[in-house]
């Protein structure tokens, strides 16, 4: 029997359309929460050329809560865009009118560009900034007061290897994820007397759509002299256990953050990699 021990809690998930988020929101209903996601929808275009993300439909946010619905738990969906303060309040309000408060928040919504500093552009290192860090500072603001007040709260927020690790065509997407764990810590200061975490987990590769979009990018550099499973092979091959992250994984110990009894782990990084550094 799956142990809800969630119950009775409420979370807002972003980027919980797809991938990691969805994963993360599928594993908070498991354990009995009442999940908010949010996404930036297709609906707004195509992304950005030189940008790595996947912009789902909304049919896909639509699904996930019914996903959500099946295992038990409240669900509400909404178009959000973490890089403006008025759509980060409005997905907080959707949520707070549905379930009468915000317990939990999961930041996940990122995008990832490849550019070296020499001749970066600078709006698109502006926008990988404002996504993967200001969002990520925004969705905290809108809901770690009420939690103080309450005196219980759980903040996680995905932050990646590339923060500890770094690569040189990466500066943007390295220092936003850097950013992440400054901001952790922070805020695991700020709630710890009050009943509040902030942990940051940092996966290595993990197996989703976002990740394909750089496997697009990486196999066209080269040539696309192998095929995006191959390319992914090897990857996988890197690591120590010979495969490559799942986002059920990450779900699984998002959730576990989440426990009452986790209320001792505060302010930390905790890297899921299988033992890889990257």
């Amino acid at each position: 029997m799956i142990e809800r021990y969630l119950a009775g809690r409420a979370a807002m998930v972003t980027g919980g359309a797809s991938g990691q988020g969805r994963a993360i929101a599928l594993a908070l209903a498991e354990h009995g929460a009442d999940v908010a996601i949010g996404s930036y929808l297709a609906t707004h275009g195509p992304a950005a050329a030189e940008e790595d993300t996947y912009l789902p439909p909304r049919g896909d946010l639509d699904a996930v809560c019914h996903e959500i619905m099946a295992r038990g738990g409240g669900a509400v969906g909404c178009d959000l865009d973490v890089r403006r303060t008025d759509s980060v309040e409005a997905f907080h309000a959707a949520a707070v009118n549905a379930f009468g408060k915000v317990d939990i928040l999961i930041n996940v919504a990122g995008v990832c560009a490849e550019q070296a500093v020499c001749g970066h552009s600078e709006p698109l290192w502006l926008d990988i900034i404002d996504t993967n860090l200001n969002g990520y500072f925004r969705t905290t603001r809108a809901c770690l007061p009420a939690m103080i007040e309450r005196g219980w709260g759980r903040i996680v927020n995905i932050a990646s290897t590339a923060a500890a690790v770094g690569a040189k065509d990466n500066p943007a997407y390295c220092a936003s994820k850097s950013g992440i764990l400054g901001l952790t810590r922070c805020v695991a200061l700020e709630g710890a007397p009050h009943g509040v975490t902030c942990n940051a987990i940092s996966p290595g590769f993990v197996n989703t759509k976002m990740l394909r979009a750089s496997v697009k990018r990486w196999l066209a550099a080269e040539g696309n002299k192998r095929s995006e499973e191959e390319y992914i092979a090897g990857i996988a091959a890197s690591y120590p256990r010979k495969s490559i992250i799942e986002p059920e994984e990450i779900g699984a110990v998002a959730a576990f953050l989440c426990r009452d009894e986790s209320s001792g782990i505060n302010a930390q990084d905790i890297t899921v990699s299988t033992g890889a550094l990257w």
